[in-house]
């Protein structure tokens, strides 16, 4: 997801998926509801830009292309991201969604499993030009495996580690970590006098989970098991969590204060020199807007335990990114498929990725040259060698929930001055454990 502003996650998709279950319209899988609208379209776009009137700028004159070339015209709203999935599952509810809008990837599953989004098989695909225009790891995080997609990739993205220049040069650290030894070392030599090595949003779930997620890859770790059941006290997710936390409670190179953000204040903090490193997704344009120069700062891969990123324990980021699909019943199929074909196409692709930070996943748009960039080559590089998407199933919103709600109360521990250890993670794990049974 973009810029990490996902709300709280209060209700789960599965509790909705046998009332969404009607919300075909009575038509086939893959075939819409018709075409009984064929001159409008209503689309929800997520929050990219700095603010919903900034995307209402950028995708204005792109909805009014898309006019001029087909007849329809396109209705928008822009939702922020912590009214997007609420939003969502309401439209699952009543079936009064809109015809195209747009998801986090991490949901991907769990809305696949309410029956409320067209599927993208093979026709559908067709429609727009073919899965093969897209890169394989997007891909991954479009639905559960062995089923159609539920969503279309729009934009990627992924984590990189974003460092202060100029407060690495004051340090005497003359090059960025690529490790975590290294990361806690340069961040021990930096936290002192009201500066701090390493930002973190303790307070938002989503980017607890993202962190927990990628550590958990690096210690073997999947948070569930091959049949979907959750595995959250397994060895590996503790010592996961644990490593996470202990930033704080343990190395010290984040300040307490950490313990209570999430609305990117973690950011700003590294826009204004108070914290030296980050771990975020895209945020060239967050510092620009903050009044950050791109001297300023450099941006190099996720660190990993040893070695460098890949596949497996090398995995070094969470697969970021949005999806776009098309509410099932929308009485307009024909327009929407053209319309996420428009979206998706190579110039498209280009243009709005380039605008927003992203990463386009199609194949095509990512060879243009605005995307190497140093920090969107490493984004680049990162979505393609060594991301792997969020586990594709359907409590995967209440992974979220209960997983990053025990990394919150862990964080507020450590801010606390209370001890964290492996028992106290493994029971707030345990607990989560158990509300994912409910």
């Amino acid at each position: 997801m973009r810029r990490l502003r996902a709300a709280t996650l209060t209700a789960t998709v599965t509790a909705l998926a046998a009332v969404a279950s009607g919300c075909g319209g009575g038509t086939s899988p893959g075939d819409g509801a018709g075409n009984g609208s064929p001159r409008t379209l209503t689309y929800w776009a997520s929050n990219q830009g700095p603010n919903v009137e900034a995307d209402k700028r950028i995708l204005g004159p792109e909805l009014k292309k898309f006019e001029r070339r087909t007849g329809i015209k396109v209705e928008l709203e822009v939702i922020p991201w912590p009214d997007l999935l609420n939003r969502i599952l309401a439209a699952t509810t009543s079936g009064q969604g809109p015809d195209v809008l747009n998801i986090g990837n991490t949901w991907s599953a769990s809305l696949q499993a309410t029956g409320a989004l067209l599927p993208w098989d093979k026709r559908n695909f067709d429609e727009i030009g073919g899965r093969d225009r897209f890169v394989a790891p997007a891909l991954g995080a479009t639905g559960a495996p062995h089923q159609d997609p539920a969503a279309v990739p729009l934009y990627s993205l992924t984590y990189a580690l974003y460092y202060n220049k100029r407060m690495f040069k004051d340090a005497g650290i003359s090059r960025p970590p690529t490790t975590w030894d290294e990361l806690v070392a340069a961040g021990k030599r930096i936290s002192r006098d009201g500066k701090w090595g390493l930002g973190a949003e303790g307070g938002q779930l989503a980017n607890n989970i993202h962190q927990a997620f990628v550590l958990g890859k690096q210690h073997g770790a999947d948070f569930f098991d091959g049949a979907g059941r959750p595995t959250f006290t397994s060895d590996g997710a503790v010592a996961a969590v644990k490593q996470y936390v202990d930033f704080m409670a343990k190395d010290e190179i984040i300040a307490p204060g950490n313990a209570e953000y999430g609305q990117n204040q973690s950011l700003r903090d590294f826009a204004k020199g108070k914290t030296a490193m980050v771990l975020w997704q895209a945020a060239a344009t967050t510092f620009a807007a903050d009044g950050m120069k791109p001297e300023d700062w450099g941006v190099v891969p996720v660190p990993v335990a040893s070695g460098t990123p890949g596949g497996g324990r090398q995995t070094n980021s969470m697969l970021a990114g949005i999806n776009v699909a098309v509410f099932r019943n929308t009485d307009n199929l024909d327009g929407a498929r053209k319309f996420v074909k428009f979206l998706t196409s190579d110039a498209e692709q280009r243009l709005l990725n380039k605008t927003y930070g992203s990463v386009p996943p199609v194949k095509a748009a990512q060879r243009d040259a605005a995307f190497d960039r140093p920090d969107t080559k490493v984004l680049r590089e990162t979505l393609t060698r060594s991301a792997a998407p969020l586990p594709q199933v359907t409590d995967e919103a209440q992974f979220e929930t209960s997983v990053g709600t025990a990394i919150k109360d862990l964080f507020a521990d450590a801010a606390a001055g209370h001890p964290v250890t492996t028992e106290s993670v493994r029971a707030r794990l345990a607990k989560a454990e158990q509300q994912m049974a409910q």
